[in-house]
């Protein structure tokens, strides 16, 4: 790990909301592009549609497992598993709403309430990792830290910009499987070497 000059870091909380204000920005060109547009909806539809995915997977690989972790560290593990469990559950829902989306031809009436459905979860998501998630963590985890996340969030996005698989993971086992690799003695680093490759 190295440690950045002063002046010359990065946040992952900073690129979590950067992310954010990108998907309510192509959600936003998606209500402006008109119906008949079917070419312009679906491109930009499925640029948003793997953008979403890979943001909810890059949380979940970078972000969640050292909320939990700061969460362990600072006694407030109640907290941030709840947190991170109602966080699953959203990407989960997520999912299932692009997932939706894809079932209608773009331009469709169907097609715009099955957008506007997945924007409604997606904003809900949003506000409340935000509001929580996001917060405590600036609170709890150091700027080094932040910084090392960061940089490890970046690479795993550029790494797999294409997309990644959708696939819904159980809140449950997913707290369960994070915290186990706390417990094993990962306490005292970032234990983000595995992050390296995709």
């Amino acid at each position: 790990m190295t440690v950045p000059e002063a002046g010359r870091t990065v946040d992952i909380t900073e690129l979590i909301l950067d992310d954010h204000h990108e998907q309510r920005r192509l959600f936003a060109i998606l209500e402006q592009i008109g119906q008949a547009d079917t070419k312009s909806l679906a491109a930009v539809w499925g640029r948003l549609g793997v953008f979403l995915e890979l943001h909810a997977a890059a949380e979940e690989a970078i972000f969640y497992p050292m909320l939990l972790k700061v969460g362990l560290v600072a006694r407030r593990q109640t907290a941030t598993e709840a947190e991170t469990l109602d966080a699953i559950k959203d990407h989960n829902e997520i999912r299932d709403a692009v997932t939706e989306v894809a079932r209608y031809q773009a331009g469709a009436s169907e097609w715009f309430a099955a957008v506007g459905a997945a924007n409604l979860a997606n904003s809900d998501h949003m506000a409340e990792e935000e509001r929580e998630g996001l917060t405590d963590f600036r609170r709890l985890a150091s700027l080094q830290q932040r910084h090392d996340l960061a940089v490890a969030f970046t690479a795993f996005q550029a790494r797999n910009y294409s997309g990644v698989p959708v696939i819904d993971k159980d809140p449950q086992a997913y707290i369960r499987e994070a915290e186990s690799g706390l417990r094993d003695g990962s306490r005292g680093s970032l234990n983000i070497g595995g992050l390296k490759e995709p």
